[in-house]
């Protein structure tokens, strides 16, 4: 009953305050950074009286957050129990490995898991979900990766291997926008990891206006 009064409220709200309200969206940095400014931008000019708020945290947080209800909507890595949230599958792409020019992979077009048992990894911090997803597959295939270094933004990790610090697991998409004359991308086989983005609320928890308007951009 508390919870359908309060979503009655927030119905009328809407009704009284057409095309006005406000959202909370969790986004990780790299997402938020690649594929959100055109968005938001299109977004903040068709509706200026909505108040949009943009937190960028890794994908753990954003579920939290969307949980809790501090967040209205977030993007997280799947899969994700969808049985507490709606799920809209937005990116799906393979996670490549970058290394230094003079590495003696970078000749090769690709290679397996397995190999890099003896490498220093790069690693995005914990809170991304990336970060435990990687290592449960080099656990899985036979080894705990060596890391090095770790750091919340995809451009520092690919700045850290152009400088031959360590090597890195990053999503296809971000490594469009690196130096192919300072780093080498291979193909990661055996397994094959996958960047899977999806955009997620919270399950019988009411969307506002906003919200709605936000998820037809998206």
């Amino acid at each position: 009953i508390v919870n359908s009064f309060q979503n009655l409220t927030s119905d009328l709200a809407d009704v009284i305050n057409s095309k006005k309200g406000s959202i909370t969206v969790g986004l990780p940095p790299m997402v938020g950074a690649k594929f959100f400014p055109k968005i938001i931008s299109d977004f903040t000019s068709t509706y200026p009286d909505i108040s949009l708020t943009l937190l960028e945290v890794g994908s753990q947080e954003v579920q939290v957050g969307v949980d809790d209800g501090n967040l209205d909507i977030g993007v997280v890595m799947l899969p994700i129990d969808e049985s507490l949230f709606e799920v809209i599958s937005i990116i799906n792409e393979p996670v490549v490995l970058i290394v230094h020019p003079e590495h003696f992979l970078a000749n090769k077009s690709t290679v397996a898991l397995r190999e890099l048992k003896d490498e220093n990894f790069i690693f995005f911090r914990e809170g991304f979900t990336l970060h435990d997803r990687i290592i449960n597959r080099c656990i899985e295939n036979g080894f705990t990766p060596n890391i090095v270094f770790k750091s919340n933004h995809w451009d520092f990790i690919s700045e850290m291997v152009a400088i031959n610090f360590g090597v890195a697991l990053l999503p296809q998409t971000v490594c469009q926008d690196i130096d192919p004359k300072r780093v080498k991308i291979l193909s990661v086989i055996e397994p094959n990891i996958r960047w899977n983005l999806g955009t997620i609320w919270k399950k019988d928890r009411y969307l506002s206006f906003a919200a709605k308007e936000w998820l037809k951009f998206t």
